[in-house]
């Protein structure tokens, strides 16, 4: 199945109901589809073709999300670029796809341009206007399913963002599994927030089409803007990272989003407080935890957060996974022995997953072996089978010879109650080779030395010598990418202003 058909196929089984709300444009299915039908059309104009790629860097919401459609009823490969890219990288993203378009808007034409080099810059308000005069009629294209849909790259915490090609049959086939893997009911409201350059806006954005829902738009995020959306929009279904939760939980309003009962987060590690708090405060019937990516879209589902909080459950309906010596090095066949840690592998057989990277024949033979993809992801499997994720191959530290993993140890710490968030990484040390230091945000109202000094004293109560901090140091804020994940290493890289440090 391709993009451009599950949208049309959509309108014409719900004509009149509402498929975008939210900040901005209002509109049914049959007014999407005509739109994107021109902005296809006003794409073409503007000199792409089927094939091409054209580079979106502007805020999300309603014109994004229509643009990214249009590409797709055009038959080209969209590529939408994160908004929180310097100059630097909008070059090299734009280049490396050599994309014939590049579409801004007024959040970021200024940065965009100046990065364009010699391709050809419009804004969404033009393309807008052109496709005002354009026929809403179907386009003839009819993209083939194993074409490339969308080239997302990613963040590129180390090293220049690799770009990540998505076929027609894969985005669709993720949609699919996410509303069977989240329980989306048809008619479902969702929050669109997440940025649509990250494979959980996408797949928000795509599911509601799927099960014919209402896709709430919410260019940026704002925790008070999300709760008024929630509420008036009676918002049934969130899919966020943990950090938006954290946000929107420590409003003190959660409670007032009555509307929602089923949650889903994806793209870090979720603390068991914090997930504990969020059942409190919304009571939900379905809570998941989804475990994937961008290369491969699921790994495993977790399906009962409430019950069992922190894992990541099995294998997706469409994925074969297993645990292998977390070795760089490791054949597909080196599994480990129940309960010991292994790196989680992936078969590139499902059909999420991506074919390979993008002229990236490096970044393939080190993730790609023997039609396996190696995620860098660490992980045990209980008694049940289920998976407990404790963190990335290049994150664990090795002290005194000793292997330890992050996220256990912040798993323990954020439980102190003078810490609001905490992340831990192994510092280099002439003693050690790597000490254990955690990073410490201070809860509201506490003094950063005393933060630091009940950080401590809690570390010693809960935590194996082996396990606790050689430093504890206080910062206001952890470090996090676009859509929430840990930068360890800028904290490493001594990238940090210390409140306090002990």
């Amino acid at each position: 199945m391709d993009l451009a058909t599950t949208l049309g196929w959509a309108a014409r089984r719900h004509p009149g109901r509402r498929a975008v709300g939210g900040s901005g444009r209002a509109l049914t299915y049959r007014h999407w589809d005509a739109r994107t039908n021109q902005l296809a059309r006003a794409l073409a104009a503007a000199g792409v073709r089927p094939g091409d790629r054209v580079a979106f860097s502007l805020a999300g919401g309603e014109p994004l999300a229509s643009l990214h459609l249009g590409a797709q009823k055009l038959g080209a490969i969209s590529v939408p670029l994160s908004t929180r890219f310097g100059a630097e990288e909008l070059r090299y993203c734009i280049g490396d796809a050599a994309a014939v378009l590049l579409v801004t808007d007024p959040t970021t034409a200024e940065r965009a341009s100046a990065a364009a080099g010699d391709v050809p810059v419009r804004t969404a308000a033009e393309l807008d206007a052109m496709a005002a005069g354009e026929h809403d009629g179907a386009l003839p294209i009819v993209p083939a399913e194993d074409s490339v849909s969308v080239l997302l790259y990613t963040s590129g915490t180390t090293g220049r963002p690799k770009g990540v090609p998505r076929s027609h049959r894969a985005e669709h086939t993720a949609a699919v599994a996410h509303a069977v893997q989240t329980q989306q009911r048809h008619g479902e409201v969702v929050l669109g927030v997440m940025p649509m350059f990250h494979t959980m806006g996408l797949r928000t954005l795509l599911t509601s089409i799927v099960v014919g829902g209402t896709w709430v738009a919410q260019p940026d995020f704002d925790p008070g803007e999300s709760l008024e959306l929630i509420r008036t929009e009676n918002v049934t279904s969130l899919y966020l990272v943990p950090t938006i939760f954290w946000s929107l939980l420590h409003t003190g309003r959660l409670g007032e989003a009555r509307s929602v009962d089923r949650l889903a987060y994806a793209g870090a590690a979720m603390t068991p407080t914090l997930a504990e708090q969020l059942v409190s405060a919304v009571s939900p019937t379905a809570f998941v935890n989804h475990f994937g990516s961008t290369e491969i879209y699921t790994f495993t589902i977790g399906p009962h957060v409430a019950a069992k909080p922190g894992s990541a459950g099995r294998a997706g309906i469409f994925s074969e996974v297993r645990l292998v010596a977390p070795e760089g090095d490791a054949p597909p066949d080196a599994l480990v022995r129940p309960g010991e840690q292994g790196q989680v592998i992936v078969s590139m057989a499902s059909p999420e997953a991506f074919a390979g990277y993008w002229q990236r024949p490096d970044a393939d033979e080190k993730a790609i072996r023997e039609g396996w993809y190696y995620t860098g992801d660490l992980a045990t499997a209980d008694d049940d089978g289920d998976l407990w994720v404790a963190g990335r191959v290049d994150d664990m530290i090795n002290s005194g010879g000793e292997n330890i993993y992050p996220d256990e140890i912040e798993a323990a710490l954020v439980r102190c109650p003078a810490v609001a968030d905490v992340c831990v990484v192994g510092m280099p040390d002439e003693r050690w080779g790597q000490a254990v230091t955690a990073f410490v945000v201070p809860a509201q109202a506490t003094d950063p030395a005393a933060a630091v000094a009940a950080t401590a004293a809690h570390a010693r109560s809960v935590l194996p010598s082996l396990k606790r901090p050689k430093r504890v140091v206080a910062v206001g804020a952890i470090p996090r990418s676009g859509v929430g994940k840990t930068l360890r290493r800028t904290l490493v890289a001594g990238e940090f202003e210390a409140l306090a440090d002990a």
